[in-house]
């Protein structure tokens, strides 16, 4: 059933956040459902908040609008993580809980905090519950390390296993979360990159992944080449069962490689636009993706990280002074924020034209 309530309308990169405080706060309305569209995260509330809270809220979260929303009304018998262990955990730990619980496929992802790490496989037992289409919860037991940008899990629920099946906007792809890097909070950036590129582009995909943003683009436009490159060999092979899942098969061309190398051989002066999704590692391959640019012009869609001590517009002098070191300029460029990845720490994007 349909219920009209009061809710606060945030942009999908801080949804997180926003619900996160919104809870700590106890004017969410957990009654009703938490909606979403391709833009924006619709958080319903018990009430209009009152002139103090809204400040705190508006303090933390930029861009937040307070309107009224239709809600669907939450199933009877379905229990929130919270519900579930309150008679397993004392209030102090259930504070703890970890607020945010990452999806691919059938595979929960979560992060334990050290005080609650005796009761994993209890938090792990209860998201089974209160998540009927997950079969599998795994922990994260490491950061994100590695040439290959990897990640340790433990299985603490459900079938002991890290491949599924995820779907994203009308796309599906085969991941194996213990060999290939991927992450669910990016679907709406794959989604906004392939709505920007024009029917006939030739478009390079420096580090393609699994395909999330080259399938996309094929599967959003009829006439388009995509050269998807990585250098993890298992990344490529799913890649490959990606392309014909989805049918692109002619449209995206999988290469193994590095893509210094692989540009340098074969793509160079190729490409409409470039796609740059390795943060870590982006600056120091803004050369490869001029050169693979068209000479007259091309678009670089460049990823990178920004926190207290790095900016937005370090970042974009930083890229904009390695364009100019090639002899290419910039003739225009916008920035966004992508989402948040740490307290204070942000993965953010430059769209950028050169010539």
């Amino acid at each position: 059933m349909a219920k009209k309530a009061m809710c606060a309308k945030v942009p999908k990169s801080q949804g997180e956040k926003t619900i996160n405080l919104a809870k700590k706060l106890k004017i969410v309305d957990n009654n009703l459902d938490i909606q979403s569209d391709e833009k924006f995260v619709y958080i319903p509330l018990i009430s209009q908040p009152s002139g103090v809270t809204l400040k705190a809220l508006r303090e933390q979260v930029a861009h937040l609008e307070v309107s009224t929303c239709v809600f669907s009304e939450r199933k009877k018998g379905q229990a929130s993580l919270v519900e579930l262990l309150e008679d397993r955990l004392s209030p102090y730990l259930l504070a703890s809980l970890p607020r945010a619980i990452d999806f691919v496929g059938d595979i929960a992802i979560v992060e334990i905090p050290p005080e609650l790490g005796a009761y994993g496989n209890v938090i792990g037992e209860a998201i089974l519950k209160a998540n009927r289409n997950v079969h599998t919860v795994l922990a994260k037991a490491g950061t994100v390390t590695g040439t290959y940008r990897l990640r340790k899990f433990i299985v603490i629920a459900g079938e002991s296993r890290t491949e599924t099946v995820h779907k994203e906007y009308g796309c599906q792809y085969y991941v194996n979360l213990g060999k290939v890097y991927f992450s669910p909070r990016l679907s709406y950036e794959h989604r906004r990159v392939a709505s920007l590129v024009k029917e006939g582009e030739v478009v390079i995909d420096m580090f393609a992944g699994v395909g999330p943003f080259s399938i996309q683009i094929a599967k959003t436009r009829e006439d388009v080449g995509v050269y998807a490159i990585d250098l993890n060999r298992h990344a490529v092979e799913y890649l490959k069962k990606n392309i014909r899942l989805n049918r692109v098969v002619g449209k995206v061309h999988p290469i193994l490689g590095d893509a210094r190398k692989v540009v340098n051989e074969r793509l160079s002066g190729i490409a409409d636009r470039v796609i740059m999704n390795l943060p870590e590692k982006a600056m120091d391959y803004v050369d490869v993706a001029c050169k693979a640019t068209k000479p007259t012009d091309g678009i670089i869609h460049f990823y990178s990280f920004i926190d207290a001590s790095n900016s937005m517009e370090n970042i974009k002098r930083s890229f904009i002074e390695a364009v100019e070191k090639i002899g290419r300029k910039v003739e225009n460029i916008s920035t966004r924020c992508v989402r948040e990845t740490a307290p204070s720490e942000h993965q953010v994007v430059l769209d950028a034209k050169i010539h």
